[in-house]
C-alpha cells in the first residue's frame, strides 16, 4: 500500500511517501527548485518520492494533505470580521490566492497529479500532523506530546497524547496567541526575516541580556502556571496589517524595527536574549504540565518551535521528563509525514511496533547520487578529481585535509529531510581553529560573523566534551548543551566588562569554533548505524588529532537551499573558498579546478537572495 503525504502553500512544502507504512522517500520542494523554503506545490519532491518507490500516481492508494483548508479558510474570515475595518489591505492581498489556489485544494492535487490518481483526497488537521509526526515515527510505545507552531488552522500549541497507534490531542490554544508569531515578531523588530531568521534571533541571544524580559511579560503575555498563555494584541500587527508588530510595539520598546542588514546594536541583542528567556518559560511550563495531566515518561515534540534548540535543552536538563523525541523536519515539511502516518497507523488502524531507535533512518530520505553518475557530471565540467573507492583511505585523506586547517564539502549517500545537514549535504571544518567560525562565516558561508556552528561529535564520546546525560542520542542536531567545565578556557578575566560581539574573539574552550558565547553547542551525535561513512571520517579524524568532533554545518551559502545534486554541491564549492569537495568517492581539490568553473559559479549563485 502506497501513502503520499503532502505539505504546500505557506512555508516549506514536501511531499513523503510511505509503503506498508514504511518511510521509503521525503523531500522538501525547494531541494529542487533551489528556491529557498519553497510553498509551491511539490511537484519535484512527488516525482522524486515515486521514482524512488519505482510507483506510478496510479499506484497510490492514499493522498492526505497535512491540513484543513476550509477550516483555515474560515480563520482568515473570521479574523478579519474581528478587526473590520482595519486589515482590510492585508485580506484583499490574501483572498485572491485562497481563491485560486488554497480554498480548491482538491482541485490543485488533482492537476498536481497529473488527474491520474483514482482515489479521494484525505485531510488531516494541521496540528493532528504535527502530532502524528512527533509519535509516530518515535522509539516510545506511550509518550505525551507537545506542538507549537505559529499557527494551523486555529491551533497555536497543543498537548496530546501517543499510545500504540494513536495519538490524541488534550488540550490546545488558538490563534491569534501564538508562542510562535510572538517570536516571529521579535524576529522581524530585530530585522530578520520572518519564517527563517528565527535560527538567529537564537543565536544572537547569548550576546545580551534579557533586561527587557519582565517587560515582555508584563505588557506583551499573560503566562499562566500550566503554560497557556495570552498576548495582548494592541502591540501585534500581524491579525489585521501586513507587519508583525505595530506602532504600540515600537514605543514599548523605544525603537522602530532594525533594518535588514545594518549593524547589530546592543540593544537588538538584548531584545532576543528577553524574548529567548520567555520562550523558554513557557516551553518548560508547558512540558511540566504536559508531564501532569499525562502521566508519561516520556515527551515528543513537533512544530516550528521544536526547532528552538535552546528551549529544548532546557526541557532535557530541567524538565520532568526522563526522555524525548524531536521531529528532525519539526516545520511544515514534517507535517506531510505526520499526516501520511496519520492515515496508516490511526485511520486504517495498522499496529505499530517501535524498537530501540526512532523509525526515521536518521532522516536521510531524499536524493542519493551514483559514482558513476557523479564521475559523468565531472568529466562533463571538466573538473579535475580523484577517485578514492576504499572509504578507510578516503576517510584518512580527508581528516588529514580537515586538521590541516582545510574546509571541506562533503556530499554523501541520501540527502536529509529537514533543516539540518547532519552529514550528507554538510560543511566541515575543525572545531579546534580560533579563525575556523570567523572564515566559515564570511568566506564560505556568507553570513552574519555572529552566527554559532554546530559541532558533530560521535556518539560514544559526547559525554567526553559535553554536560549531557549519560547514553545521550542527539543524531539530528536539535539540543543545545554546555560545554564540559573541564574543556572549557580560563577567559574570566580576559571577558570581564565586554559586551556584545566584543566576546567574540575570546578563546572559550579548546573547540572555539563551536562554543557560543554562553559557553553552549548545538550537538550533533554521530553513530556508525545511522552515519556509517561519517562516524568512519570523525573516527579517523580523532586518529589524527585526538579530537572525535568536527564543525558541520549546511551545505549552501546565505539565501541557498541546502544542495541536492552534485551539480548544486560542485557550484556551491567552486563560488565560495571551499578547500576540498568530496562526492561520495571523488575527491576534489580548489587550486586545480578551471578558474572558468569558477566564474560560471559565482554568477549562478548571484541570484540566491539575501535574508
Amino acid at each position: 500500500m502506497h501513502i503520499l503525504g503532502i505539505s504546500a502553500f505557506y512555508h516549506d512544502s514536501a511531499a513523503v511517501l510511505l509503503r506498508d507504512g514504511k518511510i521509503v522517500a521525503a523531500a522538501q520542494e525547494e531541494r529542487f527548485t533551489r528556491k529557498k523554503h519553497d510553498a509551491s506545490f511539490p511537484r519535484a519532491a512527488i516525482e522524486f518520492c515515486l521514482q524512488t518507490a519505482a510507483a506510478e500516481v496510479s499506484d497510490l492508494d492514499y493522498v492526505v494533505f497535512y491540513e484543513k483548508p476550509l477550516l483555515k479558510f474560515d480563520r482568515l474570515i473570521e479574523t478579519y470580521l474581528s478587526f473590520a475595518p482595519f486589515g482590510f489591505m492585508s485580506f484583499r492581498q490574501a483572498l485572491p490566492l485562497w481563491l485560486r489556489e488554497k480554498l480548491f485544494t482538491h482541485r490543485v492535487l488533482d492537476e498536481g497529479l497529473k488527474r491520474r490518481y483514482p482515489g479521494r483526497f484525505v485531510y488531516t488537521e494541521h496540528h493532528e500532523s504535527h502530532a502524528a509526526s512527533a509519535f509516530f515515527p518515535s522509539p516510545f510505545e506511550e509518550a505525551a506530546i507537545i506542538t507549537m507552531d505559529g499557527v494551523g488552522e486555529w491551533a497555536t500549541a497543543t498537548i496530546g497524547v501517543g499510545a500504540g497507534n494513536r495519538v490524541e490531542i488534550l488540550q490546545e490554544i488558538h490563534f491569534p496567541h501564538s508562542l510562535g508569531l510572538l517570536y516571529s515578531a521579535f524576529t522581524h523588530f530585530a530585522g530578520f526575516k520572518v519564517n527563517s531568521g528565527e535560527y538567529k534571533l537564537m543565536g544572537l541571544a547569548p550576546y545580551g541580556s534579557p533586561r527587557y524580559a519582565d517587560q515582555i511579560r508584563r505588557e506583551l503575555i499573560d503566562i499562566k502556571e500550566d503554560g497557556s498563555f495570552s498576548l495582548n494584541m494592541a502591540y501585534f500587527n500581524y491579525c489585521q496589517g501586513l507587519t508583525m508588530t505595530g506602532r504600540r510595539f515600537h514605543q514599548l520598546f523605544g525603537s522602530e524595527p532594525r533594518e535588514p542588514e545594518t549593524p547589530i546594536t546592543e540593544f537588538f541583542m538584548d531584545i532576543a536574549a528577553s524574548v529567548q528567556q520567555v520562550t523558554e518559560e513557557v516551553m518548560l511550563k508547558t512540558a511540566a504540565h504536559a508531564h501532569r495531566i499525562t502521566g508519561k515518561r516520556s515527551l515528543c515534540l513537533a512544530g516550528g518551535v521544536a526547532l528552538n534548540c535552546v528551549g529544548n535543552g532546557k526541557i532535557l536538563n530541567e524538565g520532568p521528563f526522563e526522555q524525548f523525541w524531536i521531529q528532525p523536519a519539526s516545520g511544515d515539511a514534517g507535517g506531510a509525514l505526520g499526516a501520511a502516518q496519520f492515515v496508516w497507523y490511526q485511520l486504517l488502524d495498522n499496529p505499530r511496533k517501535p524498537g530501540p531507535s526512532d523509525q526515521q533512518r536518521g532522516s536521510l530520505l531524499g536524493p542519493r547520487y551514483a559514482s558513476n553518475d557523479i564521475v559523468r557530471f565531472l568529466e562533463e565540467r571538466n573538473a579535475v578529481y580523484q577517485v578514492v573507492e576504499d572509504e578507510q583511505e578516503l576517510c584518512e585523506m580527508i581528516a588529514e585535509l580537515l586538521a590541516g586547517g582545510q574546509v571541506v564539502g562533503w556530499f554523501q549517500g541520501r540527502m536529509e529531510f529537514g533543516p539540518r545537514a547532519l552529514g550528507s549535504r554538510s560543511i566541515l571544518g575543525d572545531p579546534r581553529s580560533d579563525s575556523m567560525q570567523k572564515v566559515m562565516n564570511l568566506k564560505i558561508k556568507f553570513r552574519e560573523s555572529f552566527r554559532p556552528f554546530a559541532p558533530a561529535v560521535l556518539r560514544e564520546k559526547a559525554g567526553e566534551f559535553f554536560e549531557v546525560p549519560e547514553a545521550f542520542d542527539s543524531p539530528y542536531m536539535l539540543i543545545v548543551a554546555p560545554v564540559r567545565q573541564s574543556r572549557r578556557s580560563d577567559c574570566a578575566e580576559e571577558l570581564k566588562g565586554l559586551k556584545g560581539f566584543e566576546k567574540l574573539p575570546v578563546r572559550r574552550s579548546e573547540l572555539p569554533a563551536v562554543t557560543h558565547v554562553d559557553f553552549s553547542a548545538r550537538v550533533q551525535t554521530v553513530d556508525a548505524e545511522r552515519h556509517p561513512r561519517f562516524h568512519r571520517l570523525l573516527s579517523s579524524f580523532e586518529a589524527v588529532t585526538g579530537c572525535p568532533v568536527l564543525i558541520n554545518t549546511s551545505f549552501n551559502v546565505r539565501g541557498e537551499p541546502i544542495v541536492c545534486s552534485p551539480d548544486d554541491a560542485y557550484r556551491c564549492f567552486m563560488a565560495t573558498d571551499m578547500d576540498v569537495l568530496v562526492l561520495e568517492d571523488c575527491v576534489l581539490l580548489k587550486k586545480h579546478q578551471p578558474s572558468e568553473n569558477r566564474v560560471a559559479s559565482e554568477s549562478h549563485l548571484a541570484q540566491f537572495e539575501l535574508d
